[in-house]
């Protein structure tokens, strides 16, 4: 295995980190809610009073936040090696994973695992593992 140096960013994904640490954090600590996404997507579908905006805000603010980083930084070229229909059957099986496990990386891995959630540790070790498998499988097995 090699490291990609030109693209190891440690510095930056450490900040990436933390802002997420931060943001999540607060929007326990003044919303008394977890940043999950698939929980803040989910409530859109069975709406309740009260909770529309505040969710619609958060969508719109994930959606928003890579234009704004484009106004201040140049665009890097994305490099997607998979056919559009591989990226959609990967999407369903991440929102079944998600609905099977009651929440996504983000609630459970960042939200859950700082709570101490032995619930979030067992469903993050499933995410790693069916990624390690998945990595694996594509590499040593298939050859993609």
């Amino acid at each position: 295995m090699s490291i990609d140096w030109p693209h190891f960013t440690p510095w930056a994904s450490l900040a990436g980190g933390i802002l997420i640490g931060i943001a999540a954090a607060m929007f326990l600590l003044l919303n008394g809610r977890i940043a999950g996404i698939s929980s803040i997507v989910g409530g859109l579908f069975a709406p309740q009073r009260n909770h529309i905006a505040w969710r619609v805000a958060f969508i719109l603010g994930m959606f928003a936040a890579p234009w704004l980083l484009l106004a201040v930084m140049p665009a890097v070229a994305p490099r997607i090696d998979a056919s559009t229909a591989v990226l959609v059957v990967a999407g369903l099986l991440v929102g079944l994973g998600t609905r099977y496990s009651g929440g996504c990386t983000s609630g459970h891995g960042v939200c859950g695992l700082s709570r101490l959630s032995g619930r979030s540790l067992v469903a993050t070790m499933a995410f790693m593992a069916a990624g390690f498998a998945t990595v694996f499988i594509a590499r040593h097995l298939v050859g993609a």
